[in-house]
């Protein structure tokens, strides 16, 4: 069973760094493309992050570009975004994502198949 777990959120001062991890099981990550969504409260699910099967490819929202950085751990079956200078506005459910299918990922959420439950972040001082 495909399955992927969020976890490392919290609470942080603007500013501050964050690190969060989304464990896969069910299914080799290497092989699919990887994404990171967040939902803040009454706003639509909007892409953060992407790294693309194999060689790995990066993308980014225009807003976090330069602040976070989404990374692969093969070996842990795991991937991870290291969020620095975080911001207000950052604030949201944050979920991870996958895909087996081939291509450059669009960043809508149906380009994904399979979702985490989420995990919360909180910037505020």
């Amino acid at each position: 069973q495909v399955q992927v777990v969020e976890s490392g959120g919290g609470l942080v001062q603007p500013g501050g760094s964050l690190r969060l991890s989304c464990a896969a099981s069910g299914f080799t990550l290497e092989y699919y493309t990887m994404g990171w969504f967040r939902q803040a409260p009454g706003k639509e699910r909007e892409f953060v992050a992407a790294i693309t099967r194999s060689v790995p490819i990066t993308f980014y929202e225009d807003s976090v570009k330069g602040r976070f950085i989404i990374s692969r751990d093969n070996g842990k079956n795991t991937i991870y975004l290291q969020m620095n200078s975080l911001k207000v506005e950052d604030a949201a459910v944050y979920y991870c994502a996958a895909t087996g299918r081939s291509g450059i990922p669009g960043n809508s959420a149906e380009s994904f198949d399979y979702w985490g439950q989420g995990t919360q972040v909180t910037v505020s001082s």
